[in-house]
């Protein structure tokens, strides 16, 4: 019986030391961490770990529901969609023609009104949130100086750092993109609770402006940006601009640092609906214009979606592009292959939301992302 109470003794001295030896060195968020991804049987983050964070809500206004195509669900998902779905956890899959949906599909028990996690997806709104701030003049243009919103961005190579390097995630900061490992800055980003802290903490350590480097801190930092310069809310931002004129379906959410500084994680976690996502594809398609009302400016929406570097033609402005088989893709990606792939030319979307993907890098068309193309085109040329 001794010898167990001091084993007992043991284990929480270690354990309060461990806990203190992580806030001494600013890596506490190491608990949470462990309590939403690894006690949850998950080796990253999910879909639906909204549940464990603070969140803001982006409202949603006067809900106009997607018109179904005459064709709506008459041609089933090919047997090697269906083995992509299956293996790879797909819970929503949506295929918009001509601006009416023509095939949808739920799984999981998710359905059209079930929220999952955007990840990646976000990026795509705070770029165009950025268009919209220029637009309405609260920024200069993309050329303006971040540095003109954060006075710490003064030195040699951080004051030459531009929103549209931010909007190209070329701005040479010393952020590391890393999911799976999580003694890391992006670890600490998710699930921290001093975010502006973390990404004001960032060095520039490149010249900015000269390649693209995938980085979610840009997105973050210019989603910073956008609410130093219009003075709201970037969620509150999200809903005038975009949500509510676009009429979507369902209010979202976005996720939060903490209730106390309520700053978005921006880079991620925007937790809506299949049919809502896919209205920032349309929105994009038709170069900024929803209906008879020109919610962006078409200049800025053309430029989003051509590549800003010749040497990485793969994106553009918060948004990932492609050119396959003599068709113009872009694209919305996200983490676990959440997607709304948009073929303008073909006046066509393809939204997928799911668990998992294949593992390709950096580029997110090589892997899984290609068979959603490839299969809905032939499920497409079933219909007549």
């Amino acid at each position: 019986m001794k010898l167990m109470i001091k084993v007992i003794k043991w284990i929480i001295m270690s354990l309060a030391a461990l806990i203190m030896l992580l806030y001494i060195t600013d890596t506490d968020y190491l608990i949470k961490a462990v309590r939403v991804v690894y006690f949850k049987g998950h080796t990253t983050a999910s879909i639906d770990d909204y549940v464990y964070f603070d969140n803001s809500t982006i409202k949603a206004g006067s809900p106009k529901k997607w018109p179904l195509h005459k064709d709506y669900n008459k041609i089933s998902s090919t047997d090697r969609l269906m083995d992509l779905h299956r293996s790879k956890g797909t819970v929503a899959f949506m295929i918009i023609k001509n601006d009416s949906i023509i095939h949808e599909d739920y799984f999981d028990e998710y359905n059209e009104n079930s929220k999952s996690n955007s990840f990646s997806m976000a990026k795509s709104y705070v770029c165009a949130l950025l268009g919209k701030a220029i637009m309405e003049g609260h920024i200069k243009n993309l050329d303006q100086p971040v540095a003109d919103f954060f006075p710490n961005y003064n030195g040699l190579l951080s004051s030459k750092v531009t929103v549209g390097d931010l909007a190209s995630m070329s701005s040479g900061s010393s952020w590391i993109e890393d999911y799976y490992w999580p003694i890391n800055i992006t670890a600490q980003a998710y699930y921290g609770k001093e975010l502006e802290k973390t990404i004001l903490g960032l060095k520039t350590i490149k010249l900015p402006g000269q390649s693209f480097e995938y980085s979610s801190g840009d997105t973050q930092l210019l989603a910073m940006v956008i609410e130093k310069a219009t003075g709201k809310k970037i969620y509150n931002y999200l809903s005038e601009s975009f949500w509510i004129p676009l009429e979507s379906e369902n209010d979202a959410i976005w996720q939060v640092d903490s209730k106390e500084n309520d700053l978005v994680k921006a880079y991620c976690c925007i937790g809506s609906t299949a049919k809502d996502f896919a209205r920032l594809g349309k929105l994009y398609k038709d170069y900024g214009k929803w209906g008879k009302k020109q919610i962006l400016d078409s200049t800025f929406v053309a430029k989003s979606i051509k590549p800003r570097f010749q040497n990485s033609p793969e994106y553009g402005y918060g948004f990932w592009l492609l050119e396959n088989k003599k068709k113009s893709f872009f694209m919305m990606e996200g983490h676990l292959g959440q997607c709304v792939i948009v073929a303008p030319n073909d006046n066509l979307i393809i939204v997928r939301l799911g668990h998992g993907k294949d593992s390709f890098g950096r580029n997110p068309y090589n892997g899984d992302i290609s068979i959603y193309i490839e299969e809905a085109y032939k499920m497409l040329a079933n219909y007549k």
